[in-house]
């Protein structure tokens, strides 16, 4: 499903015109977005959590190489899907 597709949806569910589907899923994107980037965990009851987690500083190879690189820390979102929506799934 494409975010198109998904507003369309998100119209035909709701009643509302496509234009304030497409706002209001622009706005939940965005809100998520900046609660996650900021640190804070985004919890969705029946749909799982966004959060930032660190990734810890590692030595990899470059396959071309051989040579080995280090790879720096970092951070990174992750969604954790609930029990109730990987249940969906099986």
């Amino acid at each position: 499903m494409t975010k198109e597709e998904l507003v369309a949806a998100i119209s035909a569910r709701t009643g509302l015109n496509r234009r304030s589907s497409e706002d209001a899923l622009e706005a939940a994107l965005e809100t998520i977005s900046d609660a996650v980037r900021d640190g804070d965990k985004v919890t969705l009851s029946g749909f799982g959590n966004f959060l930032l987690v660190d990734r810890a500083p590692r030595k990899a190879r470059n396959p071309k190489t051989g040579e080995v690189v280090e790879v720096p820390q970092r951070k990174l979102p992750r969604f954790v899907p609930s029990k109730k929506f990987i249940e969906l799934a099986k």
